[in-house]
């Protein structure tokens, strides 16, 4: 559901306005009794599983490289 809110009030409670947008409300900013901008939330994309298939680990991924020899 949005809530229309006046840019003063938008201003002076911006973390306000943003929590209220993560927690599922949409905020119409408006000017002048005008809607001019929408504060919402981002939706983080949705995994898909399978995604990883055919991707390997090397049999030797924990082996020391030789790069780092001297270090060791």
């Amino acid at each position: 559901m949005a809530t229309g809110v006046k840019l003063a009030l938008v201003k002076s409670q911006f973390s306000e306005m943003v929590q209220r947008a993560m927690l599922g409300e949409d905020v119409v900013v408006t000017k002048e009794n005008i809607p001019v901008v929408t504060i919402s939330a981002i939706k983080p994309p949705k995994r898909v599983p399978g995604t990883g298939k055919g991707i390997r680990m090397a049999a030797d991924f924990n082996a020391p490289l030789d790069d780092f020899a001297e270090y060791m």
